[in-house]
């Protein structure tokens, strides 16, 4: 448990809860022992490199979370550095939901799910927004990705912690299916040869 993280997650009002449901104690011994949590890791750094989509919080300012699903290739959110993420923020539905947020309120959470190997990672941050700034932008544009970009995100990393893999299902995108069976369809590609070889010459 970080010490970071219990700053963010664990408000007056987690803590009343923690001591009526005797958990308080517990997490007291975890934080302080805690490691910090607010740059991240190599173990961090490996996960986000090789995501291709994320959930995304923010607050209005009329005080109501919204939540977004942002995908794209794998690596599309960048780590600029240990405490710095970023990603090309592209031409959607042009609410401008999260944008309009961050202006307001740049508190920023992720949530990142590994499902292939049973892992989620949170994450705590400050946004902000580049609308023109080309030195940023080609930070966190891929070029061999087509997509028109209307902005950049840069994420200030504030925390992060991993969650407990219990209940996460075992899932994997198409393109890792379709990586696993490559060898499989190539060896019933080379058997079914051999079968039209052994019926030719009979």
């Amino acid at each position: 448990m970080s010490r970071e993280f219990a700053k963010f997650a664990f408000t007056p009002e987690v803590k009343t809860m923690q001591e009526r449901y005797d958990s308080r104690q517990m997490y007291e011994k975890f934080v302080e022992k805690g490691p910090a949590n607010n740059k991240l890791g190599a173990k961090e750094i490996t996960l986000i490199t090789n995501q291709d989509s994320f959930y995304m919080g923010s607050v209005g300012s009329n005080g109501w979370p919204y939540i977004q699903f942002r995908g794209g290739k794998k690596g599309f959110l960048k780590v600029l550095d240990e405490e710095t993420l970023g990603f090309a923020d592209f031409q959607g539905n042009l609410q401008y939901i999260s944008v309009g947020n961050f202006s307001s309120d740049n508190r920023v959470f992720l949530f990142l799910m590994d499902y292939s190997n049973r892992r989620r990672l949170k994450i705590w941050g400050n946004a902000q927004v580049f609308h023109n700034n080309q030195e940023i932008l080609q930070q966190v544009v891929d070029s061999d990705y087509s997509a028109e970009v209307g902005r950049a995100i840069l994420i200030k990393v504030k925390a992060w912690d991993w969650n407990c893999p219990q209940h996460i299902p075992i899932k994997y995108s198409e393109a890792d299916v379709a990586q696993m069976m490559a060898p499989l369809e190539a060896r019933i590609k080379e058997l079914e040869a051999q079968l039209k070889n052994i019926s030719g010459n009979e």
